[in-house]
């Protein structure tokens, strides 16, 4: 990855910014690779696999910056991609991030699974984008080319605001890795900050480059992480009824993937539902004080509906049948 992508972000960064990259205690040749052949990126060596949330806070805690981007090893750059970016960012203080628009490297004119055209959520905490609901994957045909607010922003491509990086605490570490960008990003706007997506910028994205998507692991992160997310952020009044319908729903998620052969991931939403509960009261202090520090009350870009039932139920596939 690095030695394929790393050459094109610098190309086009590095009239705009400084690119580090930080290495989660590697096993392979991409420490000596990137002194090398890349003499010009600042490394950061860890001392050991952090994952993906707590390798950026440790490596962001030695960056200073204005503006940090938060970039996968797996993205392809176009010329002047961050120009946009940054000029939306000066412009607007009350903007705590935001990110380009992210299409497939594979079929260019096609969105990308993490991130598509900007993040929103339904109330029971599923996640879907302009451009990609579920599995439904769009075409880009412009049709979502004007800037929107939205509820979160992919990792992938991350750009935000160094000093509200600081203020939320960063990722949290507890996740590893899978739906740590969008917890943060809910509390980012939870204390009233605002995300956008801004399709001028443009970048393509392998995806799944870490873990690929049919993976027990990775199913076991997005539904224990999920839940810990919505533990942490939704507010008193929502808490009770949406965890109660989200312990059916998750049982269902477990039985058909049982009935279409998938033992694994079976296994994996039981255990994650198993370590969620164990793990629940670590994240009482944490809930706390994101409760005590809110301001919005309100967030459109939260849906009041069932994304499952407006998707496999009414045929609602894709963001603009939602809306």
């Amino acid at each position: 990855m690095l030695k394929k992508y790393l050459p094109n972000v610098l190309e086009h960064s590095k009239d705009e910014a400084e690119v580090y990259v930080a290495d989660n205690a590697s096993t392979d040749e991409s420490v000596e690779l990137l002194k090398t052949q890349f003499p010009e990126v600042k490394l950061i060596i860890l001392e050991k696999n952090w994952g993906f949330a707590e390798g950026y806070n440790k490596a962001l805690a030695q960056v200073e910056a204005e503006y940090y981007v938060l970039l996968n090893s797996d993205i392809e750059v176009t010329p002047h991609w961050l120009i946009p970016l940054v000029a939306f960012m000066d412009a607007h203080e009350d903007v705590a991030a935001c990110q380009p628009k992210l299409l497939s490297i594979f079929q260019r004119n096609q969105f990308e699974y993490a991130g598509a055209c900007g993040g929103y959520m339904d109330k029971y905490g599923y996640p879907y984008c302009r451009g990609r609901v579920f599995d439904t994957i769009e075409e880009d045909r412009h049709q979502y080319d004007q800037p929107a607010e939205v509820h979160w922003a992919t990792g992938a491509a991350l750009f935000v605001r160094a000093r509200i990086y600081k203020e939320v605490g960063g990722l949290d570490a507890r996740f590893f890795a899978h739906q740590e960008e969008i917890e943060m990003c809910w509390r980012m706007r939870i204390r009233g900050y605002r995300l956008f997506a801004l399709p001028e910028s443009v970048v393509y994205h392998v995806g799944g480059g870490t873990l690929p998507k049919s993976n027990p692991m990775k199913t076991y992160l997005n539904f224990r992480n999920n839940l810990t997310m919505l533990y942490k952020c939704l507010p008193q009044s929502d808490l009770g009824a949406v965890m109660r319908v989200r312990w059916v729903l998750d049982y269902v998620a477990a039985v058909q993937t049982l009935l279409k052969g998938n033992v694994g991931d079976f296994k994996a939403i039981f255990r994650a539902r198993r370590d969620f509960k164990k793990w629940k009261k670590d994240f009482a202090a944490d809930r706390e004080q994101i409760q005590a520090g809110r301001v919005a009350t309100t967030m459109a870009e939260y849906a009041p509906f069932m994304l499952l039932w407006q998707y496999f139920a009414r045929g609602r596939k894709t963001f603009a049948q939602l809306q």
